[in-house]
C-alpha cells in the first residue's frame, strides 16, 4: 500500500515511476477512464469538484475522470444499491456518517495516508468511525460547531465576548430585553437538536469520550446532568418560547432577522449571517472552555473525503485522484469555496484562512493539541433512531419542563449503552 500511494502522489503530480504499474491496460489511445461519484451533488458542490477534476486531468493526461452527482439524500441508498447488484464507481465522495455501513460491507479498500500532511484529529476521527481502526477514506475536511454572536450587540453593553460557559450564561442573561424583542440565546428545540445539545452537554463537563472503558455510555454522567439542567434554563428565560420546536431554519430566521444576540451551529451557516447582518456585525466564538485555562471539549464533525472501492481495477488511477484532491493546492479550494476545515495542515497557513476569522478561530481549537474531540458514535447502526426518533421529542419535554434531564439522558444513555453491547459483540470486541 505504501508504493501504492508513493505512485499515486507521482501520478497526481505528473510524474512517473518504474514500477508504478498495477492497473488494467489501458484504452487505445493509453488513457484510463475512471469513475468518481459526488456524494453531494448539486449546485454548490458540483462547480468544485468540475473544477479539482479538471486541474487534475491537466496534471495526468492519461487518467479521464467521469464525474457523476448525486444528491446527498440519495447518495447512501444509490451506494448500497450498487453494493448488492454491481456498478460501484473507482472513487467516490464519503463522510463517516456512512463510513461503517460501507465498511461492513467491505465495498472500501483501507489507504494508507502516510505521505500525507493531514490534521491528527480528523485522521483519528476516521478511524474512530470503524471496529479494525484502519483508514478507509482520505479525508477532505471537517466542520465545527460554533457560537455565532452579534458583534454590535456585545459593544453595545460593553460585554467581552465569552471563553468559559460561565461567562456564556452571564452574557446571554444581560443581553436579554424582552420587552426589545431581544433574546440572549436560541436552543434548537426541534429537528437535529441532539448534537447540538451534546456539544453543550460535553462542552460544560469535559468528559473525554461517549463510552468508558466498560463501554457504558457517559451520557448520564452527573458532570452532564448538570449541564443540561443548566441549558434548559435558559428556555423562556433567555430564549423565545417557540424555541421548544425551533429547526435549522427558524433558528436562522431569529438569529438573521435582529432578535437573538447568540445561535450555535457550525461554520455552514456564515453565508446566510454575513447576507443579512453584514460581516462586520456577526462573528464566530468556539466552544467555551470549562473553566479559564481548561483544555476545550469539543463534538467530532462529519468527516468528508474520499473512498477508493475494493470492487475498481484502476486502483493507482483513483487513488492517484484521491491524494491529488487532498493535496495543498485542491484542498485549499475545495475548503474555500465550500466553507469548511481543511483536512491538509499545509493549508492553514494559506491568506484565505486568516481572512475568515470563523475559520481561522476553529482551526486554532482543532490544531490545538489540548483539545479533546469527543467522538460521536457514527458507527452505531442505532445512532440515528436513539437519537433522532426517541431523543428529539424527548429533548422538547425537558425544555417544557415534562421530563427531567435527569430522566432523558438515563433513558439515552441506556439505548447508547446497549447499542455499543451488540455492536461489540459482532465485532469480536
Amino acid at each position: 500500500m505504501a508504493r501504492r500511494l508513493l505512485c499515486a502522489l507521482l501520478i497526481g503530480a505528473g510524474l512517473t515511476m518504474t514500477g508504478c504499474g498495477g492497473d488494467p491496460a489501458p484504452s487505445g489511445d493509453g488513457t484510463t477512464t475512471i469513475t468518481f461519484w459526488d456524494d453531494n451533488g448539486g449546485p454548490a458542490r458540483t462547480p468544485v469538484w468540475q473544477h479539482i477534476i479538471a486541474e487534475f486531468q491537466k496534471a495526468n493526461p492519461k487518467i479521464k475522470v467521469e464525474y457523476v452527482g448525486i444528491p446527498i439524500a440519495q447518495v447512501q441508498q444509490k451506494y448500497d444499491t450498487a453494493i448488492a447488484g454491481g456498478g460501484l464507481p473507482d472513487v467516490g465522495g464519503v463522510s463517516t456518517a456512512m463510513l461503517a455501513n460501507l465498511v461492513a460491507q467491505k465495498a472500501l479498500d483501507p489507504v494508507d495516508l502516510s505521505g500525507l500532511p493531514l490534521n491528527e484529529q480528523v485522521v483519528n476521527s476516521v478511524k474512530a468511525t470503524v471496529p479494525d481502526g484502519k483508514t478507509y477514506m482520505v479525508p477532505m475536511s471537517t466542520n465545527m460547531g460554533v457560537f455565532w454572536y452579534r458583534t454590535d450587540w456585545f459593544k453595545e453593553k460593553g460585554i467581552t465576548p465569552p471563553e468559559t460557559w460561565d461567562q456564556f450564561f452571564d452574557a446571554v442573561a444581560a443581553l436579554t430585553d424582552k420587552p426589545q424583542n431581544r433574546y440572549g440565546f436560541t436552543i434548537r428545540g426541534g429537528a437535529g437538536s441532539i448534537a447540538q445539545a451534546m456539544e453543550v452537554l460535553y462542552g460544560q463537563s469535559g468528559i473525554p469520550a461517549m463510552f468508558d472503558a466498560n463501554g457504558v455510555s457517559t451520557v448520564n454522567d452527573p458532570k452532564n446532568v448538570a449541564a443540561l439542567e443548566r441549558l434548559a434554563g435558559l428556555f423562556k428565560t433567555s430564549t423565545p418560547e417557540a424555541d421548544a420546536t425551533n429547526d435549522y431554519a427558524k433558528m436562522v430566521a431569529q438569529f438573521d432577522g435582529g432578535s437573538i444576540a447568540v445561535m450555535q451551529h457550525n461554520l455552514g451557516s456564515y453565508n446566510d449571517h454575513v447576507k443579512t447582518l453584514g460581516a462586520d456585525k456577526v462573528a464566530a466564538l468556539p466552544v467555551f472552555r470549562p473553566a479559564d485555562g481548561a483544555p476545550r471539549a469539543v463534538l467530532s464533525n462529519p468527516i468528508a473525503g474520499i473512498g477508493l472501492f475494493a470492487s475498481g481495477e484502476k486502483k493507482d488511477a483513483a487513488l492517484a485522484f484521491a491524494t491529488f484532491a487532498a493535496s495543498k493546492a485542491m484542498n485549499s479550494y475545495w475548503a474555500d469555496k465550500t466553507g469548511v476545515l481543511p483536512a491538509n495542515t499545509e493549508v492553514n497557513s494559506e491568506p484565505w484562512i486568516k481572512e475568515r476569522q470563523h475559520v481561522s478561530a476553529a482551526l486554532d481549537v482543532l490544531n490545538d493539541p489540548a483539545t479533546t474531540v469527543v467522538q460521536m458514535p457514527y458507527h452505531l447502526p442505532e445512532f440515528n433512531a436513539i437519537t433522532k426518533t426517541d431523543a428529539e421529542p424527548n429533548f422538547q419535554k425537558v425544555l417544557l419542563g415534562e421530563l427531567s434531564a435527569k430522566e432523558f439522558l438515563d433513558g439515552m444513555a441506556t439505548a447508547l449503552t446497549e447499542a455499543q453491547a451488540k455492536w461489540k459483540q459482532r465485532n469480536g470486541g
